[in-house]
């Protein structure tokens, strides 16, 4: 799947980088019944944080995607909040890690790990 396609799925969209990230953690990790889970929880600077993690579970109304074999789970209850929303993955010298770029956050704070 082209990024431009990936553009038009709903739900989060997963950027090549951030795949081929989470494969090679995967690898890492030596499972392959894990799916990363990317979850919004109440906390953080401005009211709601991201939670990303591996998770073996499937619950009740999750919303799956897979990219490239990385299989990227949201819960019900966080699917409205990350509709979307586009994880990207950034190694430069300035920083590293995982990237979210919401569209329906109204605010955040200067950390990127929370919004509103």
């Amino acid at each position: 799947m082209s990024v431009e396609d990936k553009t038009a799925v709903d739900g989060v969209v997963l950027s090549d980088a951030a795949a081929a990230k989470v494969k090679s953690l995967l690898e890492q990790e030596g499972r392959d019944d894990l799916a990363l889970r990317v979850a919004v929880q109440p906390g953080g600077c401005s009211g709601l944080r991201y939670q990303l993690f591996f998770d073996e579970r499937r619950l009740d109304g999750d919303v799956v995607k897979d990219y490239d074999g990385v299989q990227v789970v949201t819960d019900r209850m966080s699917a409205p909040y990350l509709h979307g929303a586009h994880i990207d993955f950034v190694d430069t010298i300035e920083k590293q890690g995982f990237t979210i770029d919401n569209p329906n956050a109204s605010g955040s704070c200067a950390c990127g790990d929370s919004f509103s």
